[in-house]
This record gives structure tokens, C-alpha cells and sequence, in this order.
């Protein structure tokens, strides 16, 4: 007896706030608890997309955070990703080029743009991109010291394209993750 009190005074309660209380306010999906766009931080929505593989998405996620956010160190790493791994280089390029200038002690842009350069078969450059992210990191990276060892390697011998086979050039991101890139050199 006391649940069906219960659930009565449950149902007159929500009758009371209007049949539509839950619904959503127009024709966006409802999700709960997210209070609205505005939010949703667009780098971490990037980040899981590019983590799942859907680039083009992460791309527009990342645009969408630079928009809010303004064109920051953050902002063009994670843009100059999402076009490396859209294929988009000289994008890429520049947009890494940015970042470093932005924020000279953020390794993973630097990373990253020495695998651009390597995609683009500016080997010394790359190598010497790759120890300046190596150095800024203070070599606590993993990837960023097997890219540099490869860079290493692809200087020493040009014509080497087993190791790149086995071991891909490696992007990496601000905090936890990395996104592995398959490169064709």
C-alpha cells in the first residue's frame, strides 16, 4: 500500500511540472545533465574521436573548441592532427608550425610536426624537431623518443623503409593517449 502512495504522489508530482518536464525543449537529442553545447569541452570530444578513429569528426570537434576557446597552443596541435591524419599536410604543417610558436614547450606539438615533416620526407628537419620535443618532454615520453630513434635511423639510411613498416611514426596529444600513424615513407 505504502509503494503505490508512493508511486501515485511520484506521478501527480511530475503531472504537476507539465507532461513535458523530461522532454527536450526542441528537436536536439536530450541528454541529461549536459546543460547545454556551450559545455561540452570540444577537445575532449576530439580527442575520443580521434582515439576511435573518426577524423573528420574529431576535425569538427576541434574547430568547434577553437571557436570557443580561440586559436590556442591546445586548439591548433589538435587541428594540425586531425588534418595529418585527414591527409591534409600542408594544413597539418602550418597549423603545427602555429602551435610551436604558441607554446614553444608543449612537446606534443612538436611531436607532431616532426612526423608531419617525416610524411613529408624532410627527414633532417624532423629529426631535429623530434629532439627538441624529446628535450622539452625531458625524455619522458615514450613515443616521442622511439619517433626520434626512428628519425635517427631514416638519416642515417634514406633508402630504410622496413623500420617505418614495422614500427609507425606515433602522434601524441596533451595529457593521456597517443594515435598511432601509419606512414608510407
Amino acid at each position: 500500500m505504502q509503494k503505490l502512495i508512493a508511486i501515485l504522489i511520484g506521478l501527480s508530482v511530475l503531472t504537476a511540472c507539465g507532461g513535458d518536464a523530461f522532454a527536450p525543449s526542441d528537436d536536439r537529442v536530450f541528454a541529461p545533465g549536459i546543460a547545454g553545447e556551450s559545455d561540452i569541452d570540444g577537445l575532449i570530444v576530439g580527442h575520443r574521436l580521434m582515439a576511435a578513429g573518426e577524423y573528420e569528426l574529431a576535425h569538427r570537434a576541434y574547430t568547434r573548441a577553437a571557436a570557443q576557446q580561440g586559436l590556442n597552443v591546445d586548439t591548433l596541435s589538435a587541428l594540425g592532427s586531425a588534418n595529418l591524419k585527414l591527409g591534409r599536410l600542408n594544413q597539418a604543417e602550418r597549423l603545427l608550425r602555429r602551435a610551436v610558436e604558441e607554446g614553444p614547450e608543449f612537446a606534443a606539438a612538436w611531436n607532431n610536426l616532426g612526423v608531419i615533416l617525416m610524411e613529408r620526407g624532410k627527414i633532417a628537419e624532423a629529426e631535429q624537431v623530434f629532439r627538441r620535443a624529446f628535450a622539452t618532454d625531458s625524455g619522458n615520453s615514450d613515443e616521442i623518443r622511439d619517433n626520434l630513434r626512428l628519425a635517427l635511423a631514416k638519416l642515417d639510411d634514406p633508402s630504410n623503409t622496413v623500420l617505418q613498416e614495422n614500427e609507425p611514426f606515433q602522434l601524441v596529444r596533451r595529457g593521456t593517449g597517443d594515435f598511432v600513424l601509419l606512414s608510407t615513407l
